[in-house]
């Protein structure tokens, strides 16, 4: 007897508290709800709405400006509003694999944004106002549908990395050459021709991929870029190299695997003797290139 109205007892209690509960989450705002999943890690205030079946983010998002991470992804956003710029606190925002056919113009009042991925959506062009997110380290575009970039993206001096692959490039945008911090450059699987001789303006770059177009020679200012560990030429239409090519030392070794450094160049439709002399592995070209 008294073990069952124990049980009664204890079962009541949880009742109890579990319509305490639920008053206490009917007494905060909307924000408040949503603040509630937000957690501190490393020190930054963070929250995930990531794979959330979201068509357009909650109106209640914009109320919590303390965000410094923000994970939007994989989701079917296609707009974001506006009221994007009130979190101005923002460091990282992640938007990856959406159906975003723009950004707002507003996206350049974040003015302490270091890293935007906005790779795997529907974006055709990317607004000027970015221009005005110098802190700027880490920008992806990549997937997207972009044929250009704004010469107001010169300003990002800061910017370390930049994915503009599987786009519908055609050459090279101007503003990346005043992107002198870069150290990874990827713009494979667009329809580059050429690269510009000002490449050489990339002095600090060590990762260049560029496989996947149809390219059809290298600038010998390229061959400036003595700090690059790997380079992937890889499926274009080249046909030669430039002698001075034996310049890029830190390319160690012809590279089969994709995330192997060194040079991937195998996959063109190179022409004797450049053909035959790779044969011989990376050492061989570069002592063949150094006695022309």
């Amino acid at each position: 007897m008294g073990v069952k109205q124990s049980k009664e007892s204890d079962i009541e209690e949880q009742n109890q508290q579990g319509r305490k509960s639920a008053c206490r989450e009917e007494s905060l705002t909307s924000a408040d709800r949503i603040r509630k999943h937000a957690i501190t890690h490393f020190g930054y205030s963070v929250l995930s709405l990531a794979r959330r079946g979201l068509v357009e983010p909650p109106e209640e998002l914009w109320e919590l400006t303390e965000l410094q991470k923000l994970n939007l992804s994989l989701n079917s956003l296609r707009v974001m509003p506006p009221t994007l710029g009130l979190l101005q606190n923002l460091v990282v925002l992640n938007l990856w694999g959406n159906q975003l056919t723009s950004l707002p113009s507003e996206i350049g009042q974040l003015r302490n944004l270091r890293v935007l991925f906005a790779y795997r959506n529907r974006l055709t062009e990317v607004p000027d106002e970015l221009g005005s997110c110098t802190k700027l380290e880490v920008l992806s575009l990549a997937n997207n549908q972009i044929t250009g970039l704004p010469a107001s993206l010169s300003a990002l001096i800061g910017l370390r990395m930049l994915n503009l692959s599987h786009n519908h490039i055609s050459h090279i945008p101007g503003c990346v050459y005043a992107m002198k911090a870069l150290v990874f450059l990827h713009l494979a699987c667009n329809q580059l021709e050429n690269i510009a001789d000002q490449i050489q303006a990339l002095a600090e770059l060590k990762i260049l991929i560029v496989e996947g177009n149809s390219i059809h020679s290298l600038p010998k200012t390229l061959c400036c870029l003595t700090r690059l560990e790997l380079l992937n030429v890889d499926f274009n239409d080249i046909q030669n190299v430039p002698a001075e090519m034996h310049q890029l030392s830190r390319l160690e070794k012809l590279a089969y695997h994709p995330l192997d450094k060194g040079l991937h160049i195998l996959h063109n439709p190179l022409l004797k003797p450049i053909k035959e002399v790779l044969d011989g592995g990376l050492h061989a070209l570069y002592n063949y290139l150094k006695a022309t």
